[in-house]
Order: structure tokens, then C-alpha cells, then sequence
């Protein structure tokens, strides 16, 4: 059996032969095809929870950053994210457009799979990242300064942060940090730039004076299903190998989806008077949002309880947000991913387990307290710098090209506007 490294995406043991196996491989191809659903999927749910004018444009959002990031991510995202390390801060420019990736395994990125496998697993991480931010400006961002601001945050943010935690010779890493799938390279970077956007941007025409509704439930639905499809590769993918230990992610993700989604829809039904029906996918959303650092480390009653709190604890985070007229984050990335992943990090510190994972470490459940301050500190390290350069970021572009549309173009609906189109002919 592989001996999996402490961090996710390498299955490497001491002395092992770098040989493509290909079993490995199917599973790894499988798994990067699965995450890349999981983009369009977020394309269906963000779209739903906007108003029917601005659907496309929301849609558009999601599908061009698959685009954008495919290209600059072969050009020099990965070489910067996983090249070879410079000061443990980011990666360096000899695998610029790919050059010396091939077929050939790298024994520092999967032993038993080609290198290009693993680079485009890693690939759909980058593509659905800062996709998830772009909820927290729907309905009010302009296309250019959109282009613009995935293109610099990918390779100002997400960039350093995913060589920080799983490129050989990252700090995070080197601290012993545990981040399986990406809660803090994923989920607490994209929810807390989408809670400096918000902020930034300003809230949106009407908003806390008239109801901003969903245009279409059944769109969110089928986007939380897509989601939660999708994170099976997500997550079992990150094994990097057909292994039991895949098994295991792929059993702790459905149970932690499944409690959350029940837990928040406890909630609504608890404190808002009925069972959501929004709630519930929104629920089963923040399930796999906690789950993802602490799925290669946990077992399957503790992904329960992930699941739990991760439900109740975001939905609580949504209704504080709502109360806080001056934070339109329109889609509640921030209550999501922000709080979703910050907790999922925290527990991983608690829960983990060298049984479930022997390369990993005890939580302070399993007698091992040290993992739990280094969680810590790699929550506030992603908070600080995520929410730093955002702003930074934001600011310049507003100087620039400018952020917002104008008031006639919000009110007439960003589809028409930005894209002259419409999603509905009435």
C-alpha cells in the first residue's frame, strides 16, 4: 500500500520507483474531468441566485475563468505554484509554458502518475478558486475589470498560497500544516477576498430596501448537485491514486455534505419558519466546503460532526452577514467559503487521525495539540494575505478601468448591458 505524504496531491514513499501506474492515472484524469464540472455546476447556482438579468452575465463569470486560467496556468501558474521553491514563498519560472512537464512521473507530485496529470488535476483547483469570489460582486461588476481581476488575483493570490501549502519547500507546509484538498488555498482565500470585494465594490441598487430573491430555484439545486458531484473528484482525487485511502475521502465528503445540508435546514426551519429549500443546498455546499482539508485525515464519525457545525455555523454566518447592510456579498461566498473553510481547517487540527492517514497527524482529539496551532496559524497566514492583496488588487483596478457599472446599466441588468444578450424571452 502507498504511504501518503502529510499533505495532499503527492503519494510518494521513501525509495519508490517513479512508474506510471495506470490505474493511478484513469483515476487522476477521472478526477480533474470531475473537478472541472464542479465550475460549471457553480455556474448554475450562482446563476439561479441572481435576478433573471443578470443570469448571464453571472454564467459568463464562471465559464470565462475556466478559460482565462486554463491559459495562464500552462503559461506560468504552475510553474510559479509548484516550480522549483525560492525563499519558500512561491515557485520559480523553469517550468514556464510547461516546459519539462510531461509524461514522466515527478516524485515530488505523484510518483505513479505522468507530471502533466498531476498539473492538470492541480489546473481545476485554479480554475473554480477565484470563480467562487465572483459571487460576492454578481449583478454590479464590470466584464473588463472582471477579466482583469481574475487574471492578477490567480497568480497574486492563489498562486503564492497553493505553493505555501502543497509545493515542495512551501512554508505551510514545512510547518507541518495538514490541508488535504485546499480549505485554505481554495475555500478561506476565495471567501475572504469575496468579503473585501463586497466591501469594496459597495452594495448593490436597492439592496436592503427591496428584496434581492433567487430567479430560480430548481438552477440551484442542480448546481449544489453538480457541485456535489463534482467534489467526490475534488477531494478522493487528491489520494492521487486509486487507493484506499481515496475510498476514505470519498465516504467522509458524502457524509459531511449530507449532515450539513440537514443541519441547515434545522436551522431555517428552526429560526426563519420553514425548511429551506435554498438553505438546504446551500447546507450541503458548506458541508463540502468543511470536509475538504480534513478529508484525507478523518473518518467518517467525525466528518459527521464537520458536517454538523459547518451547516449551522454558516447558516448563522449568513443571517449575520445579511444584518450588516454595508457587506452586499451577494451570494454569501464569505459565510460559504470564508467561515465554511476556516472551520473545516480548524477541525482538521481537532479530528485527524494517523489511523485514517498514517503520513499525516493527531489532532488535539488524538493527543496531538501542536497540529491544532499550526491549523491555526495557517488560517490567519490565508486570512491576512488573501484579504491584503484583494484589496490591493481592487483598488488599482478601480483606478484603472473602474469596478462598477454605471447605476442606468445596473438597474437594466448586467446581460444586456455587458453581453447584449438576454437569458429569457418573455
Amino acid at each position: 500500500m502507498d504511504t501518503f505524504s502529510v499533505l495532499s496531491h503527492v503519494v510518494v514513499s521513501a525509495g519508490q520507483t517513479a512508474e506510471v501506474n495506470p490505474g493511478d492515472t484513469a483515476w487522476l484524469l477521472v478526477a480533474s474531468a470531475l473537478v472541472l464540472l464542479m465550475t460549471p455546476g457553480l455556474a448554475f447556482f450562482y446563476g439561479g441566485l441572481v435576478g433573471r438579468t443578470n443570469v448571464l452575465s453571472t454564467i459568463m463569470h464562471s465559464f470565462l475563468t475556466i478559460c482565462l486560467i486554463s491559459v495562464a496556468w500552462v503559461l506560468w501558474g504552475y510553474s510559479l505554484a509548484f516550480g522549483p521553491d525560492k525563499g519558500h514563498i512561491i515557485g520559480g519560472l523553469e517550468w514556464l509554458g510547461l516546459r519539462g512537464v510531461g509524461g514522466e512521473p515527478n516524485p515530488d507530485y505523484g510518483a505513479t502518475v505522468p507530471h502533466q496529470a498531476y498539473m492538470v488535476f492541480q489546473l481545476m483547483f485554479a480554475v473554480i478558486t477565484p470563480a467562487l469570489i465572483t459571487g460576492a460582486f454578481a449583478e454590479r461588476f464590470r466584464f473588463k475589470a472582471f477579466l482583469l481581476f481574475i487574471l492578477l488575483w490567480s497568480t497574486l493570490v492563489y498562486v503564492p498560497l497553493a505553493h505555501w501549502v502543497w509545493g515542495v519547500g512551501g512554508w505551510l507546509r514545512n510547518l507541518g500544516a495538514l490541508d488535504f484538498a485546499g480549505g485554505t488555498v481554495v475555500h478561506i482565500s476565495s471567501g475572504v477576498s469575496a468579503l473585501v470585494a463586497a466591501l469594496v465594490v459597495g452594495a448593490r441598487l436597492g439592496y436592503g430596501k427591496e428584496p434581492k430573491e433567487p430567479h430560480n430555484v430548481p438552477f440551484v439545486v442542480l448546481g449544489a448537485a453538480l457541485l456535489w458531484f463534482g467534489w467526490f473528484g475534488f477531494n478522493a482525487g487528491s489520494a492521487i491514486s486509486a487507493s484506499p485511502l481515496a475510498t476514505s475521502a470519498f465516504v467522509v465528503t458524502n457524509t459531511a455534505a449530507a449532515m450539513a445540508a440537514l443541519s441547515w435546514m434545522t436551522m431555517s426551519w428552526w429560526l426563519g419558519g420553514t425548511p429551506s429549500v435554498v438553505g438546504a443546498a446551500s447546507g450541503a455546499v458548506a458541508g463540502l466546503v468543511a470536509i475538504t482539508p480534513a478529508s484525507g485525515f478523518v473518518g467518517p464519525m467525525p466528518a459527521g460532526i464537520i458536517g454538523l457545525v459547518a451547516g449551522a455555523l454558516c447558516y448563522l454566518a449568513a443571517r449575520w452577514r445579511a444584518g450588516w447592510k454595508r457587506v452586499d456579498d451577494a451570494l454569501d461566498v464569505w459565510a460559504v467559503h470564508g467561515v465554511g473553510g476556516t472551520w473545516g481547517a480548524i477541525a482538521t487540527g481537532l479530528f485527524a487521525s494517523t489511523a485514517v492517514n498514517p503520513a499525516g497527524a493527531d489532532g488535539l482529539f488524538f493527543g496531538g495539540p501542536g497540529l491544532l496551532w499550526r491549523q491555526v496559524v495557517a488560517v490567519l497566514a490565508t486570512w491576512a494575505f488573501a484579504a491584503g492583496m484583494t484589496f490591493v488588487i481592487l483598488k488599482v483596478l478601480d483606478r484603472l478601468v473602474g469596478l462598477r457599472v454605471s447605476p442606468q446599466e445596473e438597474e437594466v441588468g448586467l446581460d444586456i448591458t455587458q453581453h447584449g444578450e438576454v437569458a429569457y424571452k418573455l
